[in-house]
Parts: C-alpha cells; structure tokens; sequence
C-alpha cells in the first residue's frame, strides 16, 4: 500500500472533523486513518471558543426547537457531556453554569410556562424562575439603571448544576490527541494542507493539497461553508449553495449575569437570538450577542475567500427567489436592516444596548465595547428545488465512498451524534465493523432516537 493511502481520509480539523476521527479509531476496526487541516492548528475557524456562544445546546432553553428536535438534539450533546466526563475534562473543557431563556411580557411569559409544562417530561429538570427568584439568582435581568424593578412581568426557564458551557476548541483538541495514542491503528494528522481539488480514481479517491497528493477508500469532507465548495468542484451538491451568516459580539466591562440568558426566539427568524453568556475567555464576564450580517467570504477574519463564496452560492433565479421570499416578510426584513445597522459606527452601539436591555435592563454604554475578534461565519445552506433556506445541519452522501457535511448551529453539540452516522456510513461502504455497543455505553443513555 501507498505510504500515503489511507482506509478513511477526513478534511478538516474543526469539532466535527476531529470527533470523526475520535470515533472512528476507537469504535472501528479500521486500519489506517488521516486526518488534513488547512491552517497550523486545530479548530481555528468557527470551532474556535471566540467564534461561537461556548454553548452545549441541549434544547431545553432554546425556543425555536420543537420537542422532537430537542430530544434529538438532547441526545447527542449528552454524548459530549459523557465524553468529558469519561476523561475527567469537567471544569476544564466542560463547565457547569445557571442558563435559562427569559420571558418579557405577558405573551412570552405566557409562552414559557406552557412550554415548561410541554418540555418538563424531556427535562425533569428544567425549573420556573418566578421573579423573586430572579431576584435572588440572576438581579440583572430584573433591576433597572435606577434599581426599580421593571415593570413587565417576566418568568426565567432554566437550569442550574447542569453543564451547559464547552470549550469547543480543547474538545476538538482532546479528540484528536485521544485517537493519536491508540497502538492498535495508524493515524497521521497533516496541518498546513490546503485541499485543493479531489478526484476518483478508481477505488480510490486522490486528494490533492498545496504539497502533496493523498489516497483514501472513502473521504468525509468536514470543511464547513468549503465542504459544498469542494463537493460542487467534483458535481455535487448543485442544488445547493451557502449562506455565510457572521456574527459579531459585545463584552461586558463589568461583571453583569451570573449565568446563561437567552431570550425568547422568534420562529419566523432563521438565526439565533441575542443572549448573554459568562465567556470561558473572558474570566465570566458576559458576551452579547451575536448580530447577523450575510458576509460574501466563506472565513472570516481569514485572508481571501470571497470568489469562493461566489462560486458556492452559485446565484441563480431560485437564489433569487429565496431572497425575495424571505425579504418580503417584514419581520425578516427588519430584522436584517437592524443588524445592518449594526455594523454601523457610533449607532450600532447604541441600537445593540437598546436590544441587549430587554435583557438586562440597567444596561448602559460604557457597560460594553465591541469583541474584537469574537464571532465566526455558519454556512446557511440554500436549497434551489425547494427554494427555502434550511435550518441546522445538511449532509450530502453521495454513495460512493465521499461524504460531504455543513454544519452550522448545533453543529459542536452534535459533533459526536453526526460522527456516528459516519462511522455506519464508512463502515457500511467498506465492509468494516462498527462497534455500536461500545459506542452506546460510553456515550449514550441507551435511548436511541
């Protein structure tokens, strides 16, 4: 065998990429595993523990899921809770902190409690948050800058001693130094190894970098907004294009909340709303945010990328089409000219602080300042037959030994969950065996949805 040919060859070294190669060495009896990374490091776009919330999304707060996704979703981040346990990562990779979503309002409070009542049964945990003890556990969220209460009524549903908080980045990190000291299997990991094109030869599948060629059985493509970019340079994925969505953040100056605190989504828009969060990063102090602008690059703070996201998005009359319809519906509308505005000096600040106290009421300007550096770019993906924009994760298997994944948000809590179909999937084309029951033990709860 070629020195260079491997049974699974994985792009990318991001969360996904890197649990990937976690389960394929400790769950499979495959021999020869690569993994290539394009910069010098593991997980330094949207992995990165600035380039997203740090949150382990279970589904229990957040209120755009319905509970069917959020049982789904539950499942697979308690599989990253089971792991950092399993290796004794608590208080290091994963943390424990207080996180609820906050209902303003007699609609949204209105809204909370059945939604309580529904979710209850999932989370047996999840708890009501009535004003006094919002008093007592979270006084930002209920004091004005004059220390009056505000006069809404409001309501928290949230936990507390649960985990909630990874640092995405070391996670990527301690999967791929845990698969690196497996004896049993040989493992190579390549940084500095941009892909630039793949073809099929044969069994085999040639992956070419800046500096060398590669050879592989099967490829799973775990590039982010590049995995479409490199699946439409080999024909698939035609139908689709990429989104890019970046959002940008304000730190606190100050210590403000104590815990996680999202506030209540709106269904009708695709992206996440303003939340604050106690940053790994930042000693506890609190995160704002995100914001969301359509950015033409497919990286950001990275140089470049921009005719890749043009010849990603591949703009067309159903493109088009998407835009409208999703434009002519005034809350999205606004919604994306505030955020527009956002970007704006002088008013942005202004408009974010006029947000962000429906949250913490007391909120003033010297309270924050722009995170530089903070924020990363999802990779919305485009469905052109359906005209729509889709939400969460999208995964083009071509059946024919490569594998292309997109994984915007909850794309790190699910990491685990969507390396396991790739595993069956690789093992199922290779003729390899899948230790399912290993696996289910020491990462899930035994309830398989």
């Amino acid at each position: 065998m070629n020195p260079s040919t491997y049974d699974v060859l994985i792009i990318g070294g991001g969360i996904s990429g890197a649990a990937l190669l976690y389960a394929l060495e400790r769950y499979t009896d495959l021999g020869t595993l690569c993994l290539l990374e394009k910069y010098g490091a593991l997980a330094t776009l949207n992995s990165s523990a600035t380039s997203n919330s740090q949150t382990l999304h279970c589904g229990d707060i957040e209120t755009n899921y319905t509970l069917e996704k959020a049982a789904k979703v539950k499942r697979t981040a308690k599989m990253v809770e089971k792991y950092c346990l399993q290796h004794g990562y608590e208080n290091n990779i994963i943390h424990a902190h207080q996180k609820m979503a906050l209902g303003v309002g007699y609609d949204e409070v209105n809204f909370m409690t059945k939604r309580h009542e529904e979710f209850s049964t999932l989370y047996p945990y999840l708890r009501i948050f009535d004003r006094e003890t919002l008093k007592r556990i979270e006084p930002a969220v209920v004091y004005d800058a004059d220390g009056k209460e505000r006069l809404e009524p409001i309501v928290g549903v949230g936990v507390q001693g649960e985990y909630t908080t990874v640092d995405f980045k070391r996670l990527s990190d301690s999967f791929v130094e845990n698969a690196m000291q497996s004896s049993s299997k040989h493992t190579d990991v390549f940084f500095n190894q941009h892909v630039m094109k793949i073809d099929k030869r044969g069994e085999l599948y040639e992956v070419h970098t800046g500096s060398r060629t590669y050879y592989a059985r099967f490829v799973v493509v775990d590039a982010g907004a590049h995995s479409l970019f490199l699946a439409h340079r080999m024909g698939y994925g035609l139908d689709f294009g990429i989104l890019p969505m970046a959002g940008s953040f304000y730190r606190s100056t100050r210590h403000i909340l104590n815990g996680k605190v999202y506030m209540v989504q709106n269904p009708k828009l695709p992206f996440a709303a303003l939340h604050g969060d106690p940053d790994l990063l930042l000693g506890g102090l609190t995160r704002f945010g995100p914001t969301a602008l359509m950015l033409p690059k497919l990286e950001r703070y990275k140089r470049g990328t921009y005719l890749d996201f043009l010849r990603t998005l591949r703009f067309d009359h159903n493109i088009a089409s998407i835009f409208y319809d999703l434009l002519k519906d005034p809350d999205i509308r606004n919604y994306v000219l505030r955020n527009f505005l956002f970007e704006v000096p002088w008013l942005n600040k202004r408009l974010f602080v006029k947000d962000a106290r429906k949250i913490v009421p007391s909120l003033q300007l010297s309270d924050i300042e722009y995170a530089s550096g903070f924020g990363g770019v999802r990779p919305q993906v485009l469905d052109k037959k359906q005209r729509k924009l889709l939400l969460g994760e999208e995964s083009i298997d071509t059946g024919e030994g490569i594998v292309f994944n997109m994984t915007p948000s909850p794309g790190a809590t699910s990491c685990l969950g969507n390396a396991r179909r790739d595993v069956e999937t690789v093992c199922a084309y290779l003729g390899r065996r899948f230790d399912h029951a290993r696996f289910d033990a020491e990462l899930t709860e035994g309830d398989r949805t």
